[in-house]
């Protein structure tokens, strides 16, 4: 019992439209405030500043114009069951960049690479694709090995979420050949994975195996490992799925062979190291004398993933925690001390220490390292690293990486900076929550909930398959109770919460009662659309103004597609997107009339913030605009039967 319950003080009450709950009142808010950064919002920088029309999905920022494997990576795991439409189609297109353009042994990529079959990449966008880490000694560079996993694990998980036959059938056998593509490295002596430079995921900070002639070759990256187990134990459960058992089973097998392999990289206090090479000369083992350094990566995503055991999980967070110089703004970096097994020996410029793959921040990395505080209870850690991102939120200085260790902007001479990865953090703030771990046959919960927060409820809907799910939590500790749409539910143990997806409701409000609370009953609601846009055009800019007008025209197409039954259709998610994004100009000049928000201190960079709306709006209208005139000449009649609303509202 808390002390203010002791003492018969009723806890401190938070009220959000994503987040309500009783306790501790700052994790709620900053709760509110992660989830905010997902959907159109007047003060913070948000996703659908992020939209591409070239490819009507995401792009990696401003002056990043592809889709990036390891810089999404932190961000799309975490996001992925809160994503709704349109993000979850832009998302799939953006991925489509990849799994489209995949290497085969004949395609001719960047720099006239042509890469193995399976192989996916580094980045892509329409017509261009980068097999390799396309920065440093590109010469030497191996394949994007780690690349590959993670993406496959992106997929898989995506997959896993939508529960879609027709898009499981369509990506299968896409990700057969990337997990094809990984086992041609596989050791069969020893279950271990060659890499070799610029392999890893953090390329090219990695350089393999320095032969002692100074070439370099290939050697056993841990990294490959983790992310690959990570894949196959998702691509297993998408088999299963899809009613492949034999696929299933191998999948599975070759999984725990990859498991097997894992003690030759771990050290005796239980952590990962970072490579091992041929000749038996191991990287990263903490203050050895050469190689002494930790690597994280593989560390925190063991964890994240449950690669390890939770009694491995605790050691490794014991050797993070033991040297604080991983964390030296609550961020986690990727390597303490400095490398000293790159191939670029001398330090200077990018490959400085604390700078860029060299000890600088990654916040793609910080969102799987979140994701490992959840696992082991470590919620000061989670609330420190969201209390540091908001420092460069608020600042509209979401830039990635984080040079100086962290603390600074990899952009500084940007009026604003905006990338992907820097989401990571507050998409894992609230994954972290119930971790979700979907299966071929149900969705576990397992509830991380911090002890100061007496009563929880998530008022967006979670996607299982077609379902939705709106969690709530009351009490802390073990769970002993839980009730689905008011009625008690066996399927749970101390730490988790089974739903199998036959025995799920449509929709289903999930209330976990922890600590021997007894049930009473919530009501998560589902978010309330933003109105159309009002304001008169004489009072606003003449590209305000312009999208007013825009918005007239989508809100009559919005409601003629609920009118015809499709109202939960992309497109009509894609009409309100851009709706709320206009109205969200609007709120956003009316708050900082009257002081509700604080300006930029600088005024061109208020004036360059408050035009990254405009053309966000503007954006995401040109492309519902592109893609619903492109529905003239579809095959589909569904797709035709939108268009003939769209042009209707001309009418």
């Amino acid at each position: 019992m808390s002390n203010t319950a002791e003492a018969g003080v009723a806890p401190e009450q938070f009220e959000g439209q994503h987040f309500r709950g009783t306790g501790d009142v700052e994790y709620l808010e900053l709760l509110e405030n992660a989830r905010r950064m997902f959907e159109p919002d007047p003060e913070f920088q948000n996703m659908a500043m992020l939209y591409k029309p070239e490819w009507n999905g995401l792009v990696e920022g401003p002056t990043w114009s592809m889709w990036w494997i390891q810089n999404s990576y932190g961000t799309t795991y975490c996001a992925l069951p809160f994503y709704q439409e349109p993000f979850v189609t832009f998302l799939q297109n953006s991925q489509d960049l990849w799994f489209d353009q995949m290497g085969d042994g004949k395609r001719v990529g960047e720099y006239d690479w042509v890469a193995p079959d399976g192989c996916l990449c580094d980045a892509a966008s329409p017509g261009r694709i980068i097999y390799k880490q396309g920065d440093g000694r590109t010469d030497i560079h191996d394949w994007g090995m780690e690349f590959t996993a993670a993406g496959i694990v992106m997929q898989a998980e995506l997959l896993l979420i939508s529960r879609d036959a027709e898009a499981i059938a369509h990506y299968l056998p896409e990700l057969e050949r990337s997990a094809n593509f990984i086992e041609t490295r596989r050791d069969p002596e020893n279950n271990l994975f060659l890499a070799g430079p610029a392999g890893n995921l953090l390329a090219p900070s990695y350089a393999g195996w320095q032969r002692p002639d100074g070439t370099y070759d290939k050697a056993y990256l841990t990294g490959l490992s983790i992310t690959y187990i990570a894949a196959l134990d998702r691509l297993s459960e998408l088999e299963r799925l899809a009613g492949r058992t034999q696929q299933a089973e191998l999948y599975a097998r070759r999984r725990e062979l990859a498991k097997k392999g894992l003690p030759l990289v771990t050290t005796e206090e239980g952590y990962l190291i970072r490579s091992l090479d041929p000749d038996g000369i191991k990287h990263g083992i903490f203050d050895a004398e050469q190689h002494g350094y930790f690597e994280s990566s593989p560390n925190h995503d063991a964890i994240c993933f449950r690669v390890v055991d939770d009694a491995q999980a605790e050691q490794i967070y014991a050797r993070i925690a033991a040297i604080p110089e991983l964390r030296p703004h609550d961020f986690i970096i990727p390597n303490y001390s400095s490398y000293d097994d790159m191939y670029h020996k001398e330090l200077e410029g990018i490959w400085k220490f604390g700078h860029w793959v060299n000890g600088g921040h990654w916040s793609t990395c910080e969102a799987r390292m979140m994701m490992a505080y959840y696992r082991l209870g470590k919620y000061e850690d989670a609330r420190a690293s969201m209390k540091q991102l908001l420092k460069f939120a608020r600042d509209f200085r979401m830039d990635n990486p984080l040079p100086d260790f962290g603390s600074t902007v990899y952009q500084p001479n940007e009026p604003y900076n905006i990338c992907y990865d820097t989401f990571g953090p507050p998409a894992a703030l609230i994954r972290g929550l119930f971790e979700y771990l979907y299966r071929a046959d149900g969705l576990t919960l397992v509830p991380h909930i911090p002890p100061g927060i007496t009563e929880l409820e998530q008022r967006d809907p979670i996607r299982f398959g077609t379902k939705k799910l709106y969690l709530a939590t009351i009490g802390s500790g073990a769970i002993t109770t839980v009730r689905v749409n008011g009625q008690p539910w066996q399927r749970f143990d101390a730490t988790s919460v089974y739903l199998p997806y036959d025995q799920t409701p449509d929709t289903a409000c999930v209330v976990i009662m922890l600590g021997g609370e007894t049930y009473r009953e919530l009501s998560p609601t589902e978010e309330v659309p933003s109105p159309v846009p009002t304001i008169a055009v004489g009072d606003v800019p003449e590209a305000v103004a312009s999208l007013n007008a825009r918005a007239a025209r989508l809100a009559d197409l919005r409601e003629r597609l609920v009118a015809a039954g499709i109202g939960d259709s992309y497109e009509a998610a894609h009409a309100q997107l851009a709706l709320d994004a206009i109205a969200v100009i609007h709120q956003r000049r009316q708050l900082l009339a009257e002081g509700g928000i604080d300006p930029l201190a600088e005024p061109e960079r208020q004036a360059a913030a408050d035009e990254l709306y405009v053309e966000a709006a503007t954006k995401i209208c040109d492309g519902l605009e592109a893609v619903l005139t492109s529905y003239e000449e579809s095959d589909d009649p569904d797709a035709r039967a939108v268009y003939r609303l769209w042009v209707e509202t001309r009418e």
